[in-house]
């Protein structure tokens, strides 16, 4: 059935130019951090540090990131989207430059904090102003605008591979360069000036103080679960968002997040699917890999090839999810994604305890992504669609917030299962019960992402003051 309000209005002039523009920040900032993940072992190697020191090149930006995230919606308010973009990519811009500059390990680390501070906030900037331009047309602009942000994780390696064998490592952070001047500028001509909406508030010490050191302690302890320390700050990071929450609804409107926003039902159960979807995406990236290698005996070079149909798979879907959103409704485009991913998952829970079949876990692999890249999409248009646009600085920090916390919360959970099964088992010889039972709880996982699904609306539409608004069914 054809939802009775599709999105047939004509879109924004100049649209598709605002959203190429702001979608460069994302798609640098994913390249860059793909090129970095896969080359600190040649990093250690030149800089004569050890990978534990090394890694920090990746958790140190991935901390400053956690640091800067709650501040996004209050930056908004304060000096506009257009000029904190600008100011955002200019920092990571001039980061880049700094990190290949770097004489040592310690340097190249405090130069990826800085980028991190910077870059950190691309993303999400983007997708605030991509959803201020396309209203109810938001799925299908964010199915065609993500797929350039996807090729970053695909170009990734083989830049990377390049660079390391023909130049310095230096260029792995001055190839940043060029794209960074060249998206500023344009970032200057193209993207509309926003400072007459900007809406100061005061800054919400009180608030800072406890959600960003506990997003930090969250990521952190949660990277390091398997330790007694990590668990501790884990702990504390709970006891500091758990103050927090109770600062905030005390606060009401002049929070640093105005909880208020979960009121809406639609928001939630957005948020939720976010924090899912985030979560089982980054626990079957260590899951799967982990699997090939450990149990199956691959070897990395044809583990990296076998994961290659997750990101085709959503580069293949990603066009398509605006006309399958405007012709069956968010809510079925997002629940069959769910199920496509789900049944994309338990064949490696079977393969596991009966033996893997390559052209099998091909397949399964394009479907999850396939998959995970519809329930992304609808889900993030139907967020951004339940809330008015002045309230849409606040609802992307939140979002965001969640969003990207269900990776290391997810993972942590099913690698630390995966650890404590291995850990019981007779030998690691035969790790295969193991990863089955892994897969299964993935699996359990994906199940509940499903279940998300089923609050998301079925059709968007502008509500009486012209901005987007989630609908449900008639009658709901």
């Amino acid at each position: 059935m054809i939802p009775l309000d599709r999105a047939d209005e004509p879109l924004a002039p100049g649209l598709w130019k605002i959203v190429v523009v702001a979608m460069l920040g994302p798609l640098l900032s994913n390249l860059d951090a793909t090129v970095v993940n896969v080359s600190l072992s040649s990093l250690a190697h030149h800089l004569h540090a050890t990978l534990a020191t090394i890694q920090w090149v990746t958790s140190g930006y991935l901390l400053a990131l956690a640091l800067m995230l709650p501040l996004t919606g209050w930056l908004v308010d304060r000096i506009g989207a257009k000029r904190l973009y600008l100011i955002c990519f200019s920092g990571f811009t001039l980061a880049s430059m700094l990190c290949g500059l770097a004489w040592s390990s310690g340097s190249l680390i405090g130069f990826r904090v800085l980028q991190g501070m910077a870059g950190g906030l691309l993303a999400p900037m983007a997708q605030m102003m991509t959803a201020r331009v396309a209203g109810k047309h938001m799925a299908r602009v964010m199915g065609y605008a993500s797929v350039p942000v996807l090729l970053g994780p695909v170009l990734g390696p083989v830049l990377a591979g390049a660079i390391l064998q023909h130049a310095s490592w230096r260029w792995l952070f001055y190839i940043n360069l060029p794209i960074g001047v060249l998206a500023v500028v344009l970032a200057g001509l193209v993207l509309p000036d926003d400072r007459g909406e900007a809406q100061p508030r005061v800054f919400d010490l009180a608030g800072f103080l406890l959600l960003s050191p506990g997003l930090v302690l969250l990521l952190y302890g949660g990277d390091h679960a398997n330790q007694r320390g990590g668990i501790v700050l884990f702990l504390l990071a709970l006891l500091l968002l758990a103050g927090f929450v109770g600062h905030a609804r005390r606060a009401g409107a002049s929070a640093l997040i105005d909880l208020r926003l979960f009121r809406s039902g639609i928001f939630s159960c957005a948020a939720v699917t976010q924090f899912l979807v985030n979560g089982i995406a980054f626990a079957g990236q260590m899951l799967v890999p982990f699997f090939f290698v450990l149990a199956c005996h691959l070897s990395p070079a044809r583990t990296g090839w076998m994961m290659a149909p997750v990101g085709l798979g959503m580069m293949v879907c990603s066009p398509f999810q605006g006309a399958l959103s405007e012709r069956f409704g968010i809510r079925p485009v997002a629940a069959a994604g769910a199920l496509l991913a789900l049944l994309g998952t338990v064949p490696f829970a079977l393969m596991a305890s009966h033996g893997l079949l390559l052209p099998v876990a091909a397949i399964a692999l394009l479907a999850r992504g396939a998959g995970l890249g519809s329930i992304g999409i609808a889900s993030i248009s139907a967020a951004y669609a339940s809330i008015p646009t002045a309230e849409l600085p606040m609802a992307t920090t939140a979002i965001n917030i969640v969003q990207r916390f269900g990776g290391p919360t997810v993972t942590t959970l099913v690698s630390t299962f995966l650890a404590l099964r291995l850990g019981s088992a007779v030998s690691m010889a035969h790790p295969s019960a193991a990863f089955a039972e892994a897969f299964w709880l993935l699996s359990g996982l994906h199940a509940l992402c499903l279940a998300a699904t089923l609050g998301l609306p079925r059709v968007l539409s502008l509500g009486r003051q012209g901005v987007p608004k989630a609908l449900g069914l008639p009658g709901r």
